[in-house]
């Protein structure tokens, strides 16, 4: 049974995965364009679809390193990203499919003292559980929802304050 630290950790993780807020990771993909999926602008070398697929290969490998097995590496076909990331529409359902195994991983914690165990990060550290759900699930979502939110925006026209 989750604690109550294990509770607020999935809480805001949910939240920078797909909360209403204008900062969340699917928020922003949501005002995402057809268009602007694969546009890298002037002096650039990322697209949004290049972001989602590096953030949904972390979720996997994230999950795999700290939950799961351990066995993947970065170049596993289990991985991933290529075919999932194809489109939008497919990127966010794998996306949430990440999201919900990684959760899981979390979920599954048997009670709030396994915040403090060590686990293996995705490129291969040890670190605190707690550690790698706030900078590796959170953090990673809410700084990259910001890139997309830039580049979507930079795209549009729209780059700039209200």
């Amino acid at each position: 049974m989750a604690g109550q630290a294990i509770d607020h950790y999935l809480s805001l993780m949910d939240s920078a995965f797909a909360g209403p807020d204008w900062h969340s990771l699917l928020s922003n993909l949501n005002t995402v364009a057809p268009s602007d999926w694969t546009w890298v602008p002037s002096g650039g070398e990322r697209s949004i679809r290049d972001i989602v697929r590096h953030v949904g290969r972390v979720k996997v490998m994230a999950h795999d390193q700290a939950f799961g097995a351990g066995t993947l590496t970065w170049d596993d076909p289990l991985v991933g990203g290529d075919e999932q990331t194809a489109d939008l529409a497919s990127a966010i359902a794998w996306l949430e499919v990440c999201q919900e195994r990684l959760r899981g991983g979390v979920a599954a914690l048997a009670d709030d003292a396994e915040l403090a165990r060590p686990r293996r990060t995705n490129w291969g550290e040890l670190k605190e559980t707690r550690w790698i759900i706030v900078v590796t699930m959170i953090q990673h979502d809410l700084y990259h929802a910001g890139e997309i939110n830039h580049l979507r925006s930079l795209h549009q026209g729209t780059d700039q304050w209200e």
